[in-house]
């Protein structure tokens, strides 16, 4: 009997720590229904400004800057190991890397294309090299484009607290 329950208490850890801690949420959208995930803080696409407003806004900032925002977006690269940041693109060859407030939650694998809304706090950071080559590992790049990647990058980063993605 002892057994039974360490393996029942075992398989609900499991189950809780593989969660993604989304939440379903239901949009109206041109009067139709819309499904939306949610994942964090619960999030609303109401007041989101669009990808172009936050390259313009990330312009303006200093590398001790701060900015408390909500923006829409499409995603650009995710973590493939266990969806624990993503990229997003603000205009075309400008992208914004996103992690997660305290790594209290992650986002499916598969969103690439996908549009979504993250609230948080918008900064510039310089990325170093080493923190680079991780995440183009965790991102699945060749060897090759790791071992190319030789100096700091200025980057925009972004903490988000909650992330609505659009299904």
């Amino acid at each position: 009997m002892k057994g039974f329950n360490i393996l029942v208490a075992f398989l609900m850890l499991y189950g809780v720590g593989y969660s993604q801690n989304a939440q379903e949420v239901m949009e109206k959208s041109n009067g139709e229904d819309q499904k939306q995930l949610v994942f964090g803080s619960e999030i609303v696409a109401n007041g989101a400004i669009s990808d172009k407003e936050m390259d313009i806004r990330y312009q303006t900032l200093s590398h001790t800057d701060s900015l408390e925002t909500k923006f829409r977006a499409t995603v650009t690269d995710v973590c493939k190991v266990k969806g624990c940041w993503m990229k997003l693109r603000l205009r075309e060859n400008s992208e914004t890397m996103v992690r997660f407030k305290d790594y209290g939650f992650f986002v499916p694998k598969d969103i690439i294309g996908k549009e979504v809304v993250v609230s948080g706090t918008a900064f510039v950071e310089e990325i170093s090299v080493a923190d680079q080559k991780h995440f183009a590992r965790d991102g699945g790049k060749s060897e090759k484009q790791i071992e190319s990647i030789s100096e700091p990058l200025k980057a925009y980063g972004f903490e988000a607290v909650g992330v609505l993605l659009k299904d």
